[in-house]
């Protein structure tokens, strides 16, 4: 039926910008769907962004993805989390008009060049001379591929759970995907069950927001995109409310009716956004849990209910919401459920997220273990530049830990592994402060213009952006105020008084100074671009804090550049760990700093592992 670079397998978050990369970067490249209204479809929380998980967002922008550029275009609420703590931990998150997201991802498809999709089911990956070569879909076309990316999110032997009743089926009633599980395990790919969950959908005319607290968007819309400056304004509220003692002893009555306790699921479900059931019961001291009410968009009256996902039955979803204040009304729309999937065991894959057991083959997304519409984005497009690359015959591309949080996300998965859905947290960032959300660009558009995924327009962009944030620091390091002149504006925010001379830069180095505010005193302040006011701002204010983890990246940087050859053979090492040696025996990982994140290897192992490497060096054998 065709020819092409780059099959993608899937079109949720992962598979748009799996398929979008390769496309623009001049590869033939088809994305297939089960349907093509699953494309960018948000089945869970109509929102992007988030702590942790904004700064995936503007990585995936500065690199040149697509999900930054298309929440602005459809946001309906905009908020910055965090801004009390310092700028590492600052987290840009967007509720979205759910259905304006999937028709402007949808056009954007549309009418990318090289980029084709179709509505096909696909049954069985091809394979030829050991290394995957196409996939077959259910009506038995073929469309033959270099490259094969499976970003088949919770579509793969999805099964839904809403109380005693189970089914299969995709996310949001739509269908599942039966064959392809099955081809996976026949090329010898491990699957594995994982579960998630969703709340019930309420319909917004049955509640009473004056029992709620509502909750504005920022006033001041700051852009996931670094190629915005203004992306428009909040055009709707989202509300608070809480459970209570009545709403918990509803579902501790009814724990029996769900099929988290029952057994029916197999799936392990995330840690980190637990149903409400699993936290009634985890959390027996809690004498209530925060929900909030959030729009799924303009056009419609559904509000989905953060913080209940439940698998319980629809009556007592009834019961336990109508137990709510401002909820007693409440008539769902559509019920709270969990849904279990197959997906692999992400230790299967490379750094460029390329399977270890079939060559050419591809995962990204909820398929590899994770959880979340940004950490899926984040892999497919990494899985569709590395596709991309190794079709050109050019060298990976790769983000360490001390790149990027897409680096964190991906070297977590392929290193450490999980056991349940993973999720990426700020607090898995070793060097957070480098990482910050608003540097981004700074740290990734350079990169991504190298391998040709970046445009000329969003590269030229960055370089006009570094230049005025650069003079604007040296201007501001190289201006000196007076006692007379800054006094008044010093005592008027609650900063000493000076008495000599001090430059713009050493002020703006107090906690009660901003680079907004120190304009009362600078008459000499250049227009520049919100992009530039932040990195300004950041970059004198914590340029102490920086350079000490600059100090700390250069010793990662090390233990990274010692290379491991692949042929050495781990059970021949002396000194080792019997537990050490079977593990780095299996992985075989590119690098001493890969293998000191291994869950088991202890930093013992680690200065064996040095001592031979040494020995090496200078003509030894590995187990001398």
């Amino acid at each position: 039926m065709g020819e092409y670079d780059v099959v993608v397998v899937g079109a949720g978050h992962a598979g748009c910008e799996a398929a979008l990369a390769p496309a623009r970067m001049g590869l033939s490249t088809l994305m297939l769907s089960i349907t093509l209204e699953a494309i960018a479809m948000m089945p869970c929380n109509p929102s992007i962004g988030g702590t942790g998980k904004g700064h995936l967002v503007r990585e995936i922008d500065a690199l040149g993805g697509e999900m930054g550029i298309n929440i602005d275009k459809s946001f309906i609420q905009s908020k910055m989390l965090n801004t009390a703590k310092g700028p590492a931990v600052h987290s840009l998150r967007a509720q979205a008009d759910k259905e304006l997201y999937h028709t402007e991802m949808k056009k954007t498809i549309e009418n990318t060049p090289n980029l084709h999709m179709k509505q096909a089911e696909v049954m069985e990956i091809l394979m030829e001379n050991g290394k995957a070569s196409g996939i077959v879909t259910r009506t038995g076309a073929i469309y033959n591929a270099k490259t094969v990316i499976i970003a088949t999110g919770t579509f793969l032997g999805g099964r839904i759970f809403i109380g005693e009743s189970a089914y299969d089926s995709g996310p949001n009633g739509m269908a599942v995907s039966v064959y392809l599980s099955d081809s996976l395990k026949k090329l010898g790919i491990p699957l594995r069950r994982f579960k998630t969950g969703t709340p019930a959908r309420i319909d917004g005319k049955s509640l009473n927001y004056d029992k709620m607290i509502v909750q504005h968007g920022d006033e001041n819309i700051v852009p996931f995109s670094f190629m915005n400056e203004n992306t428009g304004e909040n055009k709707i509220d989202c509300w608070l409310t809480y459970t209570n003692e009545v709403t918990h002893d509803i579902i501790r009555r009814n724990f029996h009716r769900s099929a988290l306790f029952t057994g029916e699921i197999e799936g392990v479900g995330p840690r980190y956004c637990p149903s409400i059931e699993t936290k009634i019961d985890r959390f027996k001291d809690k004498e209530r849990h925060q929900l909030f009410v959030e729009p799924e968009g303009l056009s419609t009256d559904e509000m989905y209910i953060q913080g209940m996902s439940s698998s319980l039955p629809e009556d007592v979803q009834t019961a336990f919401y109508r137990s709510i204040a401002g909820l007693e009304n409440a008539e769902i729309v559509r019920p709270a459920y969990a849904i279990e999937y197959d997906c692999i065991n992400s230790l299967d894959l490379k750094t460029t997220l390329e399977s270890k057991i079939i060559e050419n083959l591809y995962f990204a997304g909820q398929t590899n273990g994770s959880s979340g519409y940004e950490e899926a984005a984040a892999q497919g497009l990494m899985a569709g530049i590395n596709a991309a690359l190794k079709v050109k015959g050019e060298e990976p591309f790769i983000l360490d830990r001390s790149e990027a949080y897409i680096g964190v996300l991906i070297d977590d998965l392929v290193t450490k592994g999980t056991d349940e859905p993973y999720r990426i947290m700020t607090s898995r960032a070793e060097y957070r402060l480098l990482l910050r959300q608003d540097n981004a660009a700074d740290r990734l558009t350079e990169k991504s213009y190298k391998i040709g995924l970046a445009t000329e327009e969003r590269y030229q962009r960055y370089i006009n952006i570094k230049n005025d944030t650069e003079k604007e620091i040296a201007r501001l390091n190289n201006t000196s105020v007076s006692p007379e002149t800054a006094n008044p504006f010093l005592k008027s925010i609650g900063s000493a008084s000076i008495d000599k001379k001090e430059t713009l830069a050493s002020l703006l180095k107090r906690p009660q100074v901003t680079y907004d505010n120190l304009v009362e005193i600078d008459n000499e302040r250049p227009q520049i671009s919100y992009h530039s006011r932040v990195q300004v701002h950041v970059n004198i204010k914590y340029e102490g804090y920086i350079a000490k983890q600059l100090k700390q990246i250069e010793k990662f940087k090390k233990l990274e550049s010692r290379r491991l050859p692949k042929d050495i053979n781990y059970m021949e090492l002396e000194g080792l760990r019997l537990e050490a040696r079977e593990k780095l025996n299996a992985f075989k990982p590119d690098s001493v700093g890969q293998a000191s994140r291994i869950s088991g290897i202890s930093p013992a192992d680690i200065n064996v592992l040095l001592v031979h490497l040494e020995r090496m060096r200078h003509g030894g054998k590995y187990n001398l």
